[in-house]
This record gives C-alpha cells, structure tokens and sequence, in this order.
C-alpha cells in the first residue's frame, strides 16, 4: 500500500507539473492547425485493381506550435498526420514530425536550424496557391522534398528587398534520419521584376551511397496579384551512377493559373508534363501513376467555393495521361473526381 501511495503523489505531482507547462507554453505560443480532406473516386485508372475505389481521406493533417523566444528568436513544432494513400494499407493515421526548427531574426535575414522548409519549390507553391488540392509539380514527381534537417539561411536583400535567396545545406533524408555520409545542398535565387512579377533560378546537389549523385535544376517564372495567379516551371533533374550504363534523366515542365471570380468563388487549373519514364509513379500517394509510361501528362482543375475565411469546398478533377510503354501500348489513362474540404482552426 505504502508503495502504492508513493505512486499515486508521483502521478499527481506529474499530472500537476504538466498542467502548469501546457498553460505555460499557451501562454506564451499559438496553437494552430490545417486539414485538408477528399471524397474520392477513380472513375478510370491504368491499374484494374485500382479502378473503382471511392471514399474518404485526410490527406493531411497539420497541428502547428509556434512560440516567440525573443526579439530575434522563435521557434516551431509541426505535426503531421495523413492516411495512407496507397490504396493498399488499412492502417491508422500517426502523427510525424514535419517542422521543427529554431528561428533567428534579424531585418530581412532568416538561420534555421533542424527540420524547416527547403527551397525546392516553396516560391512555385506559394503562386499556384492550392496545396490543399494538389502537391507542387516538383513534389508531386518527387523531384525533392519540402523538408530537410540541417541550416538554412533566407532573406532578402538589395533595392527594395527584390532579391531573394534559400541556402540549405541538409542531411538530404526530408524529415527523417540520415542514413548516409552525403549531404544535400539546396540554393534559390529569385527577383522581384515588378509588384507582380517574379522570376527565380534553383539548383541542388544530392550525394546518395553507392556513388549516386543527384543533380536538380530549375527556372520559374510567376505573376501574383489579389485576385490571379499564374506560374510556369521547367525543372530538370539527372541521377548520376557510375555503376550504371544507362544513366537516369528527367524533364519537368508545368504552367498553372487561379482566379477568384467573386468573393466566394474561385476557380483553378494546372498541367504537368514529364517527358521520361517516371519509376516511382506506383508509389505515388493518393495517385498511383503508371511506372511504365514513356512519358506522363497530369491535369486538374476545379472550383473553389469559400464557405468562410477559413473553409474552401473544392470540387475538382484529376487526370493522368501517358504515353507508349516500350512495348508500344498506351496505359489507359487515370480520371479522379474528387470533392476537396480544406478549413484551418
């Protein structure tokens, strides 16, 4: 009993010293969090055991903790949770570490140290506007992450701030744990021509084992404005293996637009096109692509209907189109309805 006892002051004394950190750090931080959910049906896909699935998912769940340290630090904890989205696994949602990350601020310059956002595309996701639907063309063909552990270094500098830089230099394994001695180093430069236009150059070198090295670059090209948004990218990427003969290239390109045609309603629309072989395409999430094609068309497009500030109804569409495998034949192409939910809280 006496034993007993002990354990129960110990449970209550904790119990008690949570309670005073969780009002502690509500005090001094934001709590926030995103969803972004589907209803969705594959009306037409390549793959026959694939072909008729319907249902719902959250493709991403976020819970995001930010706290101001002093005037010059800050700080981030993200969690994300998201279904499966193989089509394949009956498994429950578990949350991940998506950011988490020390911040130093000082005018226009940003360090961050840990898992934060890399350059690879956050410019191009931020023009076409819709991560709730569609992943950015270069995540969506895996052509780079959205997230690294290492230091970053961002800001903005020169006449009127126009110019615009990303170094990261990161362990190349997202958010996971390095596997390897290599590193990934990430650097994007951008200029702002006008109020409204904006134009950036990316590159990136990936040291993998088995001396495999990964090469990306990228021009983009974007208009933002209140009410429209247009973008265009082209993004090459070679993996070099000198064990391989036949050494792997991709080319990327992609042009997207949205509008709101009036405070409610919006409307949106975006093709990518890779012209190689996409080897990961069946392991794509929410998507499974053909692995075969010679080369992959996507498509979608929807409406954006604004229930609140903070909740869109998106119905939309999405479609993959492909060209001969090498044996000649075509594989039949992927259509997705889909009725999108975002809200944040």
């Amino acid at each position: 009993m006496k034993q007993i006892g002990i354990l129960c002051l110990i449970s209550i004394f904790t119990i008690f010293n949570d309670v005073q950190a969780q009002v502690s750090v509500g005090e001094k931080g934001t709590l926030s969090g995103r969803v972004y959910s589907d209803y969705y049906w594959f009306a037409q896909h390549h793959d026959s055991e694939v072909e008729g699935n319907n249902g719902f998912w959250f493709r991403r769940i976020y819970l995001t903790y930010e706290r101001s340290i002093s005037d010059h630090f800050s700080s981030r904890l993200r969690l994300e949770m998201n279904s499966s989205g193989d089509l394949s696994t009956n498994t429950e949602m578990t949350p991940t570490v998506k950011d988490a990350y020390l911040k130093w601020s000082k005018n226009s310059h940003q360090i961050y140290a840990g898992i934060s956002s890399t350059p690879t595309f956050g410019l191009v996701e931020d023009v076409w506007g819709y991560r709730s639907v569609e992943k950015a063309p270069q995540d969506l063909f895996d052509f780079g992450s959205s997230r690294d552990f290492g230091l970053a270094a961002k800001g903005e500098f020169g006449q009127d701030n126009r110019i615009g830089y990303h170094f990261f230099v990161g362990n190349g394994s997202s958010n996971g744990v390095e596997l390897n001695k290599g590193k990934k180093l990430m650097l994007s430069l951008s200029y702002q021509l006008t109020e409204h236009f904006v134009i950036q150059a990316y590159g990136d070198w990936n040291e993998q084992p088995n001396n495999v090295d990964i090469v990306t670059g990228q021009g983009f090209a974007g208009y933002q404005s209140d009410n429209f948004n247009i973008g265009a990218l082209y993004s090459y990427q070679f993996q070099d293996n000198i064990h391989q003969e036949n050494k792997r290239k991709q080319d990327l390109i992609s042009v997207f637009a949205n509008a709101n045609f009036t405070d409610k309603v919006g409307g949106f629309i975006r093709a990518d096109h890779l012209f190689d072989p996409n080897p990961g395409g069946a392991s794509t999430s929410y998507l499974p692509m053909s692995s075969e094609a010679g080369s992959s068309t996507f498509v979608v497009g929807g409406v954006d209907l604004l229930l609140h500030d903070n909740i869109h109804l998106m119905p939309n569409v999405e479609a993959v189109f492909y060209g001969e495998t090498q044996t000649g034949t075509n594989p039949e192409a992927n259509i997705v309805p889909r009725l999108t939910l975002s809200y944040n809280f």
